[in-house]
């Protein structure tokens, strides 16, 4: 009896390889990316793209085992959360209220090592940040809330 049910778990196991969820394929930069709302210096952009795009961008690189079900499920799943909670290439479409209120919370979570969460760390060691980089996207990001701020006032 174990033998058949572990044969049936392996069978369906085998057929759900050939349902895989869609992939976030985007383009890498839109006219709607961040770097169109506000000045992001070439440093800044790298440890974006590296630390934190695969999650809230357009645009996922995905590791070899976003291929196997049901990783590839949970995967679909955390980008697209991921990308609701805050998506770098839509970013300039954000009225300035949510620009500066995401830019507060990029300065939060990274600050207090929220961000980017382990689980995506275990994998992708290039990912994680020194202090010094963690500091240096701090400071980027509360600048650049003060620009918007500075931008939003100005236009009123």
């Amino acid at each position: 009896m174990v033998k058949k049910i572990l044969l049936v778990i392996l069978v369906l196991l085998i057929i759900s390889q050939f349902f895989q969820p869609s992939k976030n394929n985007g383009s890498a930069a839109s006219a709607t990316d961040i770097t169109h709302a506000i000045a992001v210096p070439d440093s800044i952009e790298r440890l974006l793209s590296t630390a934190c795009y695969d999650c809230h961008s357009n645009h996922t690189n995905y590791p070899w085992y976003s291929r196997i079900t049901p990783v590839n499920w949970w995967l679909r799943n955390h980008i697209n959360e991921g990308k609701r909670e805050l998506n770098f290439s839509v970013f300039a479409s954000y009225n300035n209220k949510r620009k500066m209120k995401k830019l507060e919370e990029v300065a939060k979570e990274v600050k207090e090592h929220e961000m980017p969460i382990s689980s995506y760390l275990w994998i992708h060691n290039e990912a994680k940040l020194s202090d010094a980089q963690r500091q240096l996207l701090v400071d980027w990001a509360t600048a650049a809330r003060e620009k918007v701020l500075q931008d939003s006032l100005a236009a009123h």
